[in-house]
Formats: structure tokens, C-alpha cells, sequence
């Protein structure tokens, strides 16, 4: 099972994707792990649930109606700096890539992806959740 060490929690992610069948593979996939996962196709919706409830971990679509993926990066990390944005995306261009890093997304992964890959990925965000804990105490 997958916990924070603060206070033996189960570690939350959130899945903004609008195709319902990413953010059902997903969560199943996640909540096997040991996550507390929560998915969502309408990006506004998820934001108004991440105001009420941190998430340890984002993983998003880039493209969406109401709310994109940069915009879901960009309230994240203003409320939570210490939540890791993975941004998938069918749309990946060099720029955009480039641009999300800059503005402080943890990965970048296009679409289609390998699971074992967005795996990996979400493995090095708490880990890397973890080392930034244990140098600010």
C-alpha cells in the first residue's frame, strides 16, 4: 500500500482526463497499488475537489474543454506546491513540452503511452515527494 509518512495515509491521486475510459484504466490500475485515487473528466470539477482535498499526485490531459491542462498545472501548483503535475497528452509538440516544464510539471508523456511507463513516472513522483520532505526537515 502506498502512504505518506507523515501520518501513515494512503498517498492520493487525481485523474483529470476527458475520456472516461483513461481515468476508469487508471484508477484501477492506481487503487491496486495502494493509492486513494479519484477521477474526473470535467477539469472545473476536479479543481473545485482539489481546493477542498489535496492531492499528493495530478495526472492530466492537456486538451480539455472549460479548463486545460496548463491552466489544471498552473491552480495546482499556486494551491499546492508540493503536488506532482504529470501532463498526458495526444497533442505533444516540443513547445508545449518545453512550456509545461517551465512552469513546473514533474513529466510530460504523450499519448498512446505504455502503462508500465506512466508507472514509472508516478513511482519517481513519490519518491522524489519523499526526498523534497526529508530536505525540508
Amino acid at each position: 500500500m502506498v502512504r505518506t509518512d507523515d501520518d501513515n495515509k494512503r498517498l492520493r491521486l487525481l485523474v483529470i482526463d476527458d475520456e472516461p475510459i483513461v481515468g476508469r484504466r487508471l484508477q484501477q490500475v492506481f487503487t491496486k497499488m495502494g493509492f486513494d485515487v479519484e477521477t474526473y473528466t470535467n477539469p472545473v470539477a476536479a479543481m473545485e475537489t482539489m481546493d477542498r482535498h489535496p492531492f499528493d499526485i495530478v495526472v492530466t490531459d492537456l486538451k480539455m474543454e472549460g479548463l486545460d491542462g496548463m491552466a489544471v498545472l498552473e491552480r495546482v501548483k499556486k494551491k499546492n506546491p508540493d503536488t506532482k503535475v504529470v501532463i498526458i497528452t495526444g497533442y505533444a509538440q516540443l513547445d508545449t513540452a518545453s512550456e509545461a516544464f517551465r512552469r513546473g510539471v514533474f513529466d510530460f508523456i504523450a499519448k498512446p503511452f505504455r502503462l508500465d511507463e506512466l508507472k514509472r513516472v508516478i513511482i519517481r513522483a513519490m519518491e522524489d515527494a519523499r526526498l523534497s520532505k526529508e530536505e525540508r526537515s
